[in-house]
């Protein structure tokens, strides 16, 4: 419960903002000279008479004593223009998108620091339906115009006079649109306070301001999480179903993230689907289990869906040195220490601290088969993927999720982080249902992507992933009465920029564990427009294709002996994996490899010795138990392997 220390008065009374002009031929600090002068810029949020005192001093303990430093200035403060936006989609519908207006000097408008929701202060563009206004002052400008990663940046440009009346068309263009091949965006994980939100003078943002943000990203689905921040204040939007101010083909749903509460030790939780958000018996936060396998039963037990979020925090593995060997761990939320490379191979049988708030205790909680699935894409993908690996390669079929945990994480939009799930016989976003959604992230009929890269097929002897064979059948299991050949067929789709850009061959520079932790830039070949589309099976990959990202849809054919049990996926690393088709050979589950069952008892045991000091006392008999379980399982798989 955050103190309200500016009120919404205060809010309108801050109406003024000032930047020292610092570019040539001024410095940043002065120079020492006897007299020197300064130049302001002054950005009113208000047209009229407003009055302001400026004051200056050099540091703490410098200000005069008679107050002689301060000036009270009355401003008449001039009306900007209103701007209007005719924003239209490719089939001329009107519709939102995001908006960087830019003057000629590179200033940013709407100031940002001045913006109240549904514009956020953090964010340099705004989001504007068609036939909306923007208030700009005269003069000339440069637009840049988007609505998420489907869609081609289309850049206006823009004069303004004071005695004009403008209209800007702004016409959009998709380079791809999966909706219409079936596949359905979302983003399980955004804030609507906390992190980047402010707490004063609101706590938080309503969910209309949300809303405004997930049409503006064309996402499908958005999920926005309640958490510990602001959490008695935003709870009241949970309603146990999609929100009455979702559009046809843009759906918003509050539920929680278990994140701030007395489990987090041990991971955050996403519970998507919820009937009720309290836990039994608790009227506050403080009450809540003090780890995360209740939470995850509880969750499931009332229909929800509900997984791990930020999975790679805490499962942070050592860098390579430059002879190969393993060095140090690299930082907590990713960075080298030294002259290492980060870990980018997977499978990775070095073992993670097990120390942080990713998906730690999913080590336990999957093999319990409580847990639908864990994130990703928005930590370091070899850390999040890793764990993931081992548990596949154990049969287990915990699905992935993408995620943006927006404004945390990632502050710049929603959506950086996305799932794209196939409703079967689909191919309206208008009539899109959450349920059908929803079901399809549990059944792993999806994919995850920043957005750039796409699946638009995946399918292994005939049968597609998430699909089942029979009403039976288990989601993506494929059964075989014997080892053979199978057909294993792919249609990718990818768009880079035909040339690289600095932008672009910067992020590619960076490790692994440094952000944007997943972005096509990093699968660029050298300085060509070329990517590798990877074939997986048991976390290995097996064969390799590369296709032209040029945003057309490329068709890809593996043919492939399976001779044991196994998961198959496909993906572009570090921009698009697909969930799993299981293929079962005779009846046996999947046992890929002993090295991934013994890696995965000893986690269990590294995570009980990180994560029981912070488990209460009262929970601490049941939590064993359901570690030596975990354990017991591993165990087991192992035994196999030496029968």
């Amino acid at each position: 419960k955050p103190t309200i220390d500016i009120t919404p008065t205060d809010a309108r009374r801050r109406w003024i903002d000032i930047a020292h002009y610092n570019s040539q031929p001024l410095t940043a600090s002065l120079s020492g000279l006897a007299v020197e002068y300064r130049i302001i810029q002054l950005y009113s949020r208000d047209s009229g008479q407003r009055e302001a005192t400026l004051a200056m001093h050099v540091g703490q303990g410098t200000q005069d004593l008679g107050f002689r430093s301060e000036l009270p200035i009355l401003f008449e403060c001039r009306p900007s223009v209103q701007v209007r936006l005719a924003i239209k989609d490719i089939d001329g519908s009107p519709t939102t998108c995001s908006l960087l207006i830019r003057d000629s000097q590179g200033r940013v408008y709407p100031n940002p620091s001045r913006r109240l929701a549904p514009d956020f202060f953090f964010h340099q563009q705004i989001y504007r339906a068609d036939g909306e206004t923007v208030s700009l002052a005269p003069g000339r400008y440069t637009i840049t115009a988007v609505r998420g990663p489907e869609y081609e940046p289309a850049k206006l440009a823009l004069s303004v006079s004071a005695d004009s009346q403008p209209e800007l068309a702004i016409p959009l263009k998709r380079w791809i649109h999966m909706a219409k091949h079936g596949w359905f965006s979302g983003d399980h994980h955004v804030h609507a306070a906390g992190c980047s939100h402010y707490e004063n003078p609101t706590q938080g943002v309503t969910p209309k301001d949300m809303m405004r943000h997930l049409i503006g990203e064309d996402l499908n689905v958005g999920c926005v999480l309640s958490w510990g921040p602001c959490w008695y204040f935003q709870k009241q939007f949970f309603d146990g179903d999609v929100s009455s101010l979702s559009e046809p083909g843009n759906l918003m749903r509050y539920d929680v993230e278990v994140s701030g509460f007395p489990s987090s030790h041990a991971g955050h939780l996403c519970l998507l689907n919820l009937s009720e958000d309290d836990y039994p018996g608790t009227k506050s936060i403080e009450q809540w289990p003090s780890w995360t396998v209740p939470v995850l039963k509880w969750g499931k037990e009332q229909g929800g869906v509900v997984g791990y979020s930020h999975s790679g925090w805490g499962l942070a593995l050592p860098d390579y040195k430059p002879d190969g060997s393993r060095g140090a761990l690299p930082n907590t939320w990713g960075g080298g220490r030294g002259s290492g490379r980060a870990a980018d191979k997977l499978p990775d049988y070095a073992m993670p601290p097990f120390d942080g708030i990713g998906a730690n205790e999913f080590i336990v909680a999957t093999a319990l088969d409580v847990c639908d699935f864990i994130s990703a894409v928005d930590t370091p993908v070899i850390w999040e993927m890793n764990i993931w690996y081992h548990t596949l390669n154990c049969g287990f079929r915990s699905r992935i999720s993408g995620e943006t945990d927006f404004p945390c994480i990632y502050g710049e939009r929603v959506g950086l982080g996305r799932s794209y799930v196939q409703v079967p016989e689909l191919t309206d976003a208008s009539n899109l249902k959450y349920s059908d959604w929803v079901q399809g992230l549990r059944d792993g009929r999806s994919y995850v992507s920043d957005g750039m890269s796409h699946v638009l097929e995946f399918s292994v002897d005939g049968l597609q992933v998430g699909h089942r064979r029979s009403i039976d059948s288990p989601a993506s299991q494929l059964d075989l009465e014997a080892g053979k050949t199978v057909d294993i067929k792919c249609k990718i789709a990818a768009l880079l920029d035909d040339q690289q850009t600095a932008s672009g061959k910067a992020i590619a520079g960076r490790r692994l564990d440094e952000k944007p932790y997943w972005h096509l830039e990093r699968a660029r070949k050298d300085d060509s427009r070329e990517v590798p589309v990877e074939l997986v099976v048991n976390g290995e990959m097996v064969e390799r294709q590369f296709i032209t990202a040029d945003g057309l849809p490329k068709q890809l054919n593996w043919r492939t002996e399976i001779d044991q049990s196994s998961w198959i996926a496909v993906r572009i690393l570090p921009s698009v994996h697909t969930n799993p088709i299981f293929v079962h050979v005779g009846g046996k589950p999947i046992r890929a490899n002993r090295r991934s069952a013994q890696w995965c008892r000893d986690a269990v045991e590294v995570c009980w010795s990180r994560k029981s000091p912070s488990i209460r006392a009262e929970e601490q008999t049941e939590a064993r138990a359901a570690y030596e379980r975990a354990r017991s399982v591993y165990s087991a798989i192992l035994a196999e392997f030496d029968e």
